[in-house]
């Protein structure tokens, strides 16, 4: 656990005013959001009435967006399950130039831990291990291991020992504790065993840095059996594959039969919800958790900046505008499995959960880096550059407001306000939004199916109880969204806000 100084990120030529007064952003807007869903009750009803319209038809358009896409992107995951992504190569490749030669693309593997088991690693390895149309000396799996962790170095020999020669190499690094400038955390401890290996492959083993990727994942990360043969076809066939990030959609199926409830629900819908995203039209994908890129890309942007917590859209961030705008990040439509939050007891599994999304809300500290190196980069189209702030911005806000302006927004103002109520807009306005909210729960129905038809077989073999009670579960829907989603990514902005720092905490595996 570490403290981490909201501010590290922003150092540099700006003002220390304005570095605090981007940090405040995120806050801002989203407490002014809540807050006027209150005192504009009382004196502009119409504008908070029209305001709650206009959101609901939005997240009308969302819901069913995610729907459509959800379906979309489920069909090509069947398909990509199919490919054989080493014949499709062969077939494709022939007279065309550009094309790198695939049997020396090699993939590096980066799996980032401090107090994971032996046994949760092995199950990352395992699924390595299990990967087809591939030839596995072409894998390069780096264990990287926190010096400050008990055990560490048994734990790595261990590792070692049981899988040498399942691999091209297997090795061991070890992130020193209390470097200056650092913050403790997967970015840290990515950057070192990134330099680490460079240092060995290219220059000592004088490998060709064009053909290697690098894979950044988690300790209970499970790639699907075919994902690095179907990167080897996207890495081999893209003109601008030192441009980009690659993407799989992540599901929390390692263990979601395990957790509890509301837990499971924000598991669900997150996971169906990024098999839309994958797929958005507007083509400004952010890879999340688990992802790809190529070794020269990361290289070429000194690897993850160590002062920072949310460490993959960040990435993203420092590569977008280091290339000029040019990088994005393409779907890989194969899934790639890890763990839900779990605890000791059912509440500790809950705070967990809690404690993981704040972590992940503390990524609104992107708006005001892209804000940032925005106004640096001037080569960068002006359109090209607002579309990345808004998405980002999109993305937190809704996040943290969108419970409140859904649940209480249509209820405030006529209850607030009852000369409001008494007219046309104040009476119709609970009645709308109900009817938007019901036909919304089409679009949940698609999420609770495509759940049903994605989840492993064999995790689909649960006890009749479950079986009975899981249909049950998504009564817990709104409170499940408020206490597991926005309550923590709220949390994150307001401390953000008022300049306090956050506890970095790694979630439990078990």
């Amino acid at each position: 656990m570490v403290k981490y100084q909201s501010n590290a990120m922003l150092k540099g030529n700006f003002p220390f005013a304005l570095q605090r007064f981007l940090e405040m952003i995120p806050g801002l807007i989203s407490w002014n959001i809540i807050l006027f869903l209150i005192w504009g009750s009382f004196v502009v009803p119409q504008l908070v009435a029209y305001f709650v319209l206009a959101f609901l038809i939005f997240w009308l358009y969302q819901s069913f967006k995610s729907a459509v896409l959800g379906i979309s992107g489920y069909c090509k995951i069947r398909q990509a399950k199919k490919t054989n992504w080493y014949r499709k190569y062969k077939i494709e490749k022939k007279n065309k130039k550009g094309w790198l030669p695939w049997e020396k693309i090699k993939h590096i593997i980066i799996i980032p831990n401090v107090n994971e088991s032996v046994e949760k690693l092995s199950e990352n390895l395992d699924c390595l291990v299990k990967q087809k149309d591939i030839n596995l000396h072409n894998l390069i799996v780096i264990l990287a291991m926190e010096e400050r962790a008990n055990g560490a170095h048994q734990k790595a020999k261990n590792l070692l020992k049981k899988y040498q020669g399942k691999f091209g190499k297997i090795i061991a690094t070890f992130h020193p504790a209390n470097i200056t400038g650092e913050i403790i955390g997967k970015a840290s401890n990515e950057t070192w065993a990134a330099k680490k290996i460079k240092e060995l492959l290219i220059d000592k083993l004088q490998w060709k840095i064009n053909y290697l990727t690098l894979t950044s994942c988690d300790a209970d990360t499970c790639f699907h059996s075919k994902y690095f043969s179907a990167l080897s076809y996207y890495f081999a066939k893209s003109k601008h594959r030192y441009l980009r990030f690659w993407q799989s959609p992540i599901f929390w199926y390692n263990n979601l039969e395990r957790v509890p409830a509301p837990i499971r629900i924000t598991g669900i819908i997150g996971g169906i919800i990024h098999i839309a995203d994958l797929q958005q039209p507007e083509k400004l994908l952010f890879n999340y958790s688990s992802y790809s890129s190529s070794l020269k890309l990361l290289n070429d942007v000194g690897y993850w900046d160590t002062d920072i917590i949310p460490e993959d859209w960040h990435i993203f961030l420092q590569s977008f505008f280091a290339k000029k705008g040019r990088t994005l990040a393409e779907p890989i439509f194969l899934p790639t499995n890890i763990d839900a939050p779990e605890g000791k007891t059912y509440f500790g599994a809950l705070k967990n959960r809690y404690l993981q999304c704040q972590r992940h809300g503390w990524g609104a500290t992107d708006i005001p880096y892209a804000i940032k190196q925005s106004c640096r980069h001037h080569e960068i189209p002006f359109l090209v550059k607002f579309l990345r702030i808004y998405k980002i911005v999109e993305t937190h806000l809704i996040w943290s407001t969108n419970w409140f302006i859904l649940t209480l927004g249509a209820s405030l103002p006529p209850l607030l306000n009852p000369k409001f109520f008494q007219t046309s807009l104040g009476y119709n306005l609970p009645k709308f939004s109900r009817l938007i909210l019901t036909t919304c729960l089409l679009s949940l129905a698609v999420i609770i199916l495509l759940d049903a038809k994605l989840r492993p077989k064999y995790k689909r073999e649960i006890p009749l109880w479950k079986k009975i009670i899981y249909p049950i579960q998504w009564v817990l829907m709104p409170v499940a969204s408020l206490f597991m989603s926005a309550l923590p990514a709220l949390d994150a902005q307001t401390k953000l806000l008022i300049g306090k720092r956050l506890e970095y905490r790694v979630t439990e595996k078990y």
